[in-house]
């Protein structure tokens, strides 16, 4: 009988794959970088391989497996690998005046193959029918046929107000079944997306895209695990720092779009023991600053665009700049400019300090004092040559883009400590003035795979409830219990999930009695299941 008390976490990033082993207490057991692989496959079974060796956990052991991506993100901007899609709009007679795919790029319309469809239905705010119609059944089969001709590969089906209401998407997607064979691939807008019917439109039309995508790293997951033997649950990051269960990550991948940020954020927080911090994740070639609220990343307020796509799923609030360890540092008209070129996954051949010609931001830290690197090839004697003078204002410089960075991610005059994670943090001093307190914590390099296998499972609702015949507290006790089935769901432990954000906001706009309710509940993954249950 095993006792499953271990678990995997894996980040695949663009220029390396981490691996981590904890142990039931989330106490770091086995850590690994491994070069990601252009099969992606190949990656993730170095990494495993690795940390098994290092651990020799028996696979029987391990209860699960959770992993964050950028597979869906990297296919959506470089317009390859997606799926030819439809998108059914149910909206008619209302709903036409701005068309779907209304301001797209064309590489990226041509990419998938988009083409569009209105059909008559949908539903009033208050989750009555459009026109107190129901969903034509004969004008539906009549759309799938001709999807059916177009070669069509996956469906995008959206319906006004179908975050009150999703019956008609749902029945959408029925007909589709029929037509099409129980394979085809529908997205219905009402689990993608919030209230805002062009955003969230575009939104189930990206996820539709890379439904394919998403079944490859899938797979490419699954067949590595399945090479060592290990047979447990499988789950995937999402863009909120918690976790969704496999099949869950296949329908609905575009919620997947920044999970590395994010985890690197959920990361940080475990290992420093901090729920309300700044995050700094400084890598190879750019550092992502977020920040921490009561051990969740906090979400962007405002629309976030995805391959110039303006989208409305929840996404972390984060600034990017153009610096890590990679970073090229050169002078311009008399300036210091460090980044945002890098050598990246080549700095052991092409930094200074490691024998090459290129002056890195690297060589600055190790020059400076700041850093050191236990490796045979980094010698800092290479470095002897720089002056003083340059590298003090080089390095005031790297500090200057993170503390800028720090500063402006804050809402408050208020200091909050400031973790620092990732290989390129050792770039950045114990202490800055005007800073809060720096840490740089045990095992930060892995700190993105740690934050996939330490992530919580979580579910959430966000819609509009009238209160003519149901009392407000009536309408919230709804909406957690929504919530919380929603994140059990994904694979939270029902005994220890709970609310940890709620938001009610009237509407005095629309006619009548109706709130906006917003609900996020969380919970830990079931721990010690059954271990006869791969990629569930």
């Amino acid at each position: 009988m095993t006792t499953n008390s271990y678990k995997i976490g894996i980040d695949v990033g663009g220029t390396n794959t981490d691996v981590v082993i904890l142990d039931e207490a989330n106490r770091v057991v086995a850590s690994t970088k491994s070069a990601t692989t252009p099969d992606v496959q190949q990656g993730i079974f170095n990494g495993i391989r690795t940390v098994l060796e290092q651990s020799q956990v028996d696979t029987a052991d391990i209860a699960y497996v959770s992993l964050g991506t950028t597979h869906a993100t990297n296919a959506i901007i470089r317009r390859k690998l997606l799926s030819r899609v439809a998108v059914v709009r149910i909206c008619l007679p209302a709903g036409r005046g701005v068309p779907p795919l209304t301001n797209w790029q064309a590489d990226l319309v041509e990419a998938m193959g988009a083409e569009p469809y209105l059909i008559h239905g949908g539903f009033e705010y208050d989750g009555r029918p459009l026109a107190g119609k129901r969903l034509d059944r004969a004008e539906c089969l009549e759309v799938l046929e001709r999807i059916k001709a177009s070669g069509a590969e996956s469906i995008a089906v959206c319906s006004i107000f179908s975050p009150v209401n999703g019956d008609h998407e749902k029945e959408f997607a029925e007909y589709a079944r029929e037509v099409l064979g129980p394979g085809i691939a529908v997205t219905v807008s009402a689990e993608i997306g919030s209230l805002s019917l062009i955003e969230r439109e575009n939104s189930t039309l990206l996820n539709a895209s890379v439904v394919g995508v998403a079944l490859r790293a899938a797979q490419g997951l699954t067949e590595a695990l399945d090479r060592f033997g290990i047979r447990c649950k499988v789950f995937f990051a999402q863009n909120d720092g918690t976790l969704m269960a496999l099949d869950y990550a296949i329908r609905y991948p575009i919620l997947t779009i920044g999970s590395g940020p994010t985890n690197s954020l959920r990361g940080a927080a475990y290992l420093s023991g901090l729920k309300d911090c700044i995050v700094a994740d400084i890598g190879g070639t750019s550092t992502d600053v977020g920040i921490m609220v009561n051990g969740f990343p906090r979400q962007s307020a405002i629309a976030v665009e995805v391959g110039g796509v303006l989208t409305n799923f929840r996404m972390p609030d984060l600034i990017s700049i153009g610096l890590g360890g990679g970073s090229v540092v050169t002078v311009e008209n008399g300036e210091i400019r460090v980044g945002p070129d890098s050598v990246g996954y080549e700095i052991t051949k092409k930094a200074l300090c490691f024998g090459g010609d290129t002056l890195t931001a690297t060589d600055i830290a190790i020059a400076a004092g700041v850093a050191s690197i236990d490796a045979p090839n980094c010698d800092r004697s290479r470095l002897a040559d720089l002056d003083p003078d340059f590298v003090r204002r080089a390095m005031d410089e790297i500090v200057r883009m993170v503390a800028g960075a720090c500063d402006r991610i804050k809402t408050s005059t208020q200091p909050l400590p400031v973790v620092l994670v990732g290989g390129g943090s050792i770039l950045m001093p114990e202490r800055v003035d005007g800073m809060g307190d720096m840490i740089r914590p045990d095992n930060f390099g892995c700190a993105n795979a740690i934050g996939a296998a330490t992530a919580d499972a979580s579910g959430e609702v966000d819609a509009l409830w009238g209160l003519e015949g149901i009392t407000r507290e009536e309408a919230m006790r709804q909406a957690r219990e929504q919530a919380v089935n929603k994140a059990v769901e994904m694979g939270a432990d029902p005994e220890a999930t709970e609310i940890v954000d709620m938001e009610l906001v009237p509407l005095t706009y629309l006619p009548g009695n109706v709130v906006r309710i917003k609900v996020k509940a969380a919970g830990p993954l079931r721990f010690g299941v059954n271990a006869n249950c791969a990629s569930q």
